[in-house]
């Protein structure tokens, strides 16, 4: 999620804010204080119980991440006639719509196609190393975004400038993070299947460890500099889920084995945040939702529109559980392919990749300057 939105556009000066998406502890966890709590616990954990908190960590991780992936499904697909037909959006808006939502998908369709029939591990494998480069970008930009939304809802805003070093410093950072795991030319296995890396130069890792190295500190002057100017204030919470999404979930997220386990579920609780707040939003703005729900049993949620949002919520759980168990366990089982050479779990691999890089690509459109949903909702 990166969120290119100017205060102007989403916030008018005449309208009173909305300080925090739930409140300012729940923001505070949701949104990446959670990290700076759980990290220095992992290295205190004793070494019989590690297996026990890896387990525990992985089904949460899944349990939290999986509807992460189906919201942004549910959220750039509802209405989708109308947005390709460009009812409402404009012509840029539209194309990128079209692009994300149609040619991305064919085009990473047709080459696990054709890498499945070829039975060519090498160039399947090489989606894997395509994956951490796209969800690298995806968590440094979602980062942004959150410190975006944060500063609206404070009204503490940041001029071009300030956002021109936020965005030098997180793709630095990420572009580092990503040449890190590219230091030699190693062979690994994901879901069964062979990966690669490849030998990035050292001069051009020193390079960008300078770059992010210097983009770091001048980020932090830029900071202390936009508190004085706000009176000695500023967005904490976004500025907390800017730093973990770099640096904690990106630059040192192999610092622990268990830490690798925790960060997606701390990465999709962020995006949870910001999803559920907007889709409470969307809920809320029809008259109709204000009553009490039409069963009396159902009375203790409230107003209508927190029965839909939870109806939405356990719509992504199921929409989570169907893409990545149910429906590559069918494939699995009907679909006739060379698992001596792709293993076992050939379309467990292949949903898994699709997914998280499809998912860049439809956060890219969906939150973004000029999306007239995002502009009406999120930040009411």
């Amino acid at each position: 999620m990166a969120l290119h939105l100017s205060a102007e556009t989403v916030a008018p000066r005449a309208a009173a804010p909305q300080k925090y998406l739930f409140g300012p502890v729940a923001d505070f966890l949701m949104l990446g204080g959670s990290a700076f709590l759980i990290l220095p616990f992992l290295f205190l954990v004793p070494l019989e119980y590690e297996g026990a908190v890896a387990a525990t960590m992985v089904f949460v991780a899944y349990v939290i991440n999986y509807p992460h992936f189906a919201h942004s499904y549910q959220l750039f697909y509802r209405n989708f006639g109308r947005k390709v037909s460009g009812d409402g959006y404009d012509r840029g808006l539209q194309f990128r719509y079209i692009f994300a939502g149609i040619v991305v998908p064919v085009i990473m369709g047709a080459f696990f196609a054709y890498g499945a029939a070829a039975a060519n591990a090498r160039l399947l494998g090489y989606a894997t190393n395509a994956m951490f480069f796209f969800v690298g970008w995806h968590y440094v930009k979602q980062g942004y975004g959150m410190l975006m939304v944060d500063a609206v809802l404070k009204r503490k805003f940041f001029d071009d400038r300030d956002k021109k070093v936020l965005l030098v410093n997180s793709y630095a950072v990420w572009i580092l993070a990503w040449l890190q795991t590219n230091t030699a030319v190693t062979q690994g296995k994901y879901y069964g299947l062979e990966y690669y890396t490849f030998a990035a130069p050292s001069w051009i890792i020193n390079i960008v460890l300078l770059l992010a190295t210097a983009s770091t500190a001048a980020t932090g002057l830029m900071l202390v500099d936009r508190w004085r100017k706000n009176g000695g204030n500023l967005p904490y919470n976004g500025v907390v889920a800017y730093v973990a999404s770099l640096y904690l979930w990106i630059l040192i997220a192999r610092i622990n084995p268990l830490w690798l386990l925790v960060v997606p579920a701390l990465h999709s609780l962020q995006y949870l945040a910001v999803v559920w707040r907007y889709q409470t939003n969307v809920e809320r703005d029809d008259p109709g939702a204000v009553g009490d729900p039409p069963l009396k049993l159902l009375a203790f949620l409230g107003p209508l529109y927190r029965l839909r949002v939870l109806g939405f919520i356990v719509g992504g759980a199921a929409l989570g559980y169907l893409g990545f168990w149910l429906i590559p366990f069918v494939l699995t089982a009907l679909i006739p392919y060379d698992k001596q050479v792709l293993g076992s779990s050939l379309f467990f691999f292949i949903v898994l990749i699709f997914i998280n890089v499809h998912h860049y690509f439809l956060d890219n459109v969906m939150w973004r300057r000029g999306n007239p949903e995002v502009s009406k909702y999120l930040f009411r």
